[in-house]
């Protein structure tokens, strides 16, 4: 079966969940708190007690190398100062020009999260995370690695405004480049209507012995209400080290109340 067709097949499984699972938000949830679809984290955690799931679909370029996946989050928070989000990619593809495709289950990602909030409607974030190297070795990077990630997000009237610093300890390195990678981005989102909004965003990674990467991403999202949130849009490389391009859509909605 070729990749096309492949994720073809999952791009309708995808569909079919996501309207099969939307019936199921119902008025007993709150409102949703999308993480999707940008780099960048805010600082809020959702409403405590309040499962969070997400998933997406991603196609990305990069020179000869494509890669399919199926981005998934799970996010829940105990209060509103610490929460605990879980994810990884539930599906990954990668074929390379004249080479055999690989199939397998991506990287499983833990973050510890939490939250300060401030008077003036801006708060600060604090993400401690790891990535545990579940996947084979021809999908992740076979090692494990370690991220520190300050946030920074305000409104700023109509704009919602999220700011990441992090760094990165790579498991995994090149014979020359340092373990220790840098990473930045900007979000900024605004609603358009009721139902319609837009996000911008600006993002880049550097690392010693390594091609730095600068991207930018551009998608809409549309909220039929405000438990289910449906996001499409696309990334664009701006440097050598970034992907050709990407291509994404994706949901957020609640599952379960835990307590």
């Amino acid at each position: 079966m070729s990749i096309h067709k492949r994720f073809g097949q999952s791009g309708l499984l995808f569909f079919v969940s996501l309207f099969s699972i939307s019936s199921q938000a119902q008025e007993s949830y709150d409102a949703v708190s999308p993480y999707r679809p940008s780099v960048s984290s805010p600082a809020l955690l959702p409403l405590k007690g309040q499962l969070e799931f997400e998933l997406g679909l991603l196609r990305l370029k990069q020179d000869d190398v494509r890669r399919d996946s199926l981005p998934y989050l799970f996010k829940l928070a105990f209060s509103k100062e610490w929460g605990v989000l879980l994810g990884g990619e539930a599906q990954v593809v990668n074929r390379v020009d004249h080479a055999a495709m690989q199939r397998g289950f991506g990287d499983l990602n833990l973050v510890l999260k939490r939250a300060f909030l401030n008077e003036n409607g801006s708060a600060f974030g604090v993400e401690f995370g790891s990535k545990f190297a579940t996947a084979k070795a021809n999908i992740g990077s076979g090692k494990n690695d370690f991220v520190l990630n300050g946030i920074y997000s305000r409104d700023l009237g109509a704009i919602h405004m999220d700011l990441n610093l992090n760094l990165t300890h790579l498991g995994a390195v090149d014979t020359g480049s340092a373990s220790l990678q840098k990473a930045w981005s900007s979000s900024f989102s605004m609603p358009i209507n009721d139902k319609w909004g837009v996000t911008g965003e600006v993002s880049g990674t550097v690392r010693k012995g390594a091609a730095s990467s600068a991207q930018t991403l551009l998608a809409l999202t549309y909220s039929p209400h405000n438990r289910l949130t449906i996001d499409f849009g696309v990334v664009k490389g701006l440097s050598k080290g970034a992907p050709d391009y990407s291509l994404f859509s994706g949901f957020v909605l609640p599952v379960a109340k835990l307590f």
